[in-house]
């Protein structure tokens, strides 16, 4: 099965109530009055699109539909892949493509985390990099013992500890160990914290600021200075619909984060959360998950992502 084949299945959820609506919408009449654009709007906040993303839709579309005359809702359709495209944060450097580069994976227990951990650093490695993993989820058992399945799936080594240990000190050792084996790509799985707490909030700015401070003094094997950027991605479960986007809100207040991946869109009907975090945070999609295998998390496409919501190609 190709990838636009599985966005689409991963997205079936999320297109089968969307389009409900807008039968029901072309059902009533297709014509471009207040009724059409009320109740598009409507449809799109169903699906989660959210309040600020709904509304630059609805207004372009409707530039779009006066400025080339369109004729009817019909018309209008033509143009709404195209037009929920537009609403997301482009890409200006992938984090994963930079070599060297340290990423910080955060978000909420039951996001994803280190399952993407572990997928990316299978794709990484299938693509000649070298990568080390961090286990700086330190509070959860079963993390650790997962990551280390991935690592062992990836052929990488994992650095980690015992349970209960500081999980910014196994970040300043990932670091220091990345930079005496050479690694170029280093992955750092840290604790699920709740959004709405404060104290896990500074804890896990610590260990951002602990990594970056090691990544400051990171040099090659001939001890030459060597620039590590460290980037901070959220990993967001789609299934929780506004709530995720509200700890969206709170992890980039916290950590000014520097993109997402969604993952679980294949268990929600509420897709249209990708579009209303990257619009309204201006962050990023980086990765999107739709299944459970390595083939199911890819780099996001905006176009492709909206053609595969709606269900219809653009014109």
């Amino acid at each position: 099965m190709s990838w636009l084949d599985r966005l689409s299945e991963g997205l079936s959820r999320t297109r089968e109530r969307f389009t409900e609506q807008l039968n029901v919408i072309f059902d009533r009449g297709p014509a471009l009055d207040e009724d059409f654009w009320e109740s598009l709007e409507e449809s799109l906040i169903l699906a989660d699109f959210g309040g600020p993303a709904t509304i630059d839709i609805i207004d372009q579309l409707q530039d779009t539909a006066q400025r080339l005359a369109l004729p009817d809702g019909y018309a209008v359709y033509d143009y709404l892949s195209e037009t929920i495209a537009d609403m997301f944060t482009s890409v200006e450097t992938d984090p994963f493509e930079l070599n060297p580069v340290c990423v910080l994976f955060v978000g909420i227990n039951g996001s994803g985390k280190t399952t993407t951990v572990g997928k990316l650093a299978k794709d990484l490695t299938d693509n000649g990099r070298s990568v080390m993993l961090g286990s700086a989820d330190t509070f959860r058992a079963a993390a650790i013992e997962q990551l280390d399945v991935w690592a062992t799936r990836a052929q990488v080594p994992v650095i980690k500890r015992e349970r209960g240990a500081d999980p910014a000190s196994v970040s300043f050792e990932v670091v220091e160990k990345a930079e005496s084996s050479g690694a170029n790509a280093v992955l750092i799985d840290t604790a699920g914290r709740l959004h709405t707490s404060e104290d896990l909030m500074r804890e896990l700015q610590k260990v951002v600021n602990v990594t970056r401070k090691r990544a400051e003094q990171f040099k090659n094997a001939d001890a030459s200075p060597r620039e590590l950027p460290v980037k901070v991605v959220l990993v967001l479960d789609a299934t929780t619909g506004q709530n995720g986007l509200q700890q969206a809100r709170e992890f980039n207040k916290a950590l000014e984060l520097d993109g997402i991946v969604v993952t679980k869109l294949d268990g929600t009907a509420k897709g249209g959360i990708a579009v209303a975090v990257s619009h309204e945070l201006k962050l990023p999609i980086l990765r999107i998950g739709v299944g459970e295998t390595i083939e199911d998390l890819k780099p996001f496409e905006p176009l492709d992502f909206a053609n595969a919501l709606i269900g219809r190609k653009q014109k």
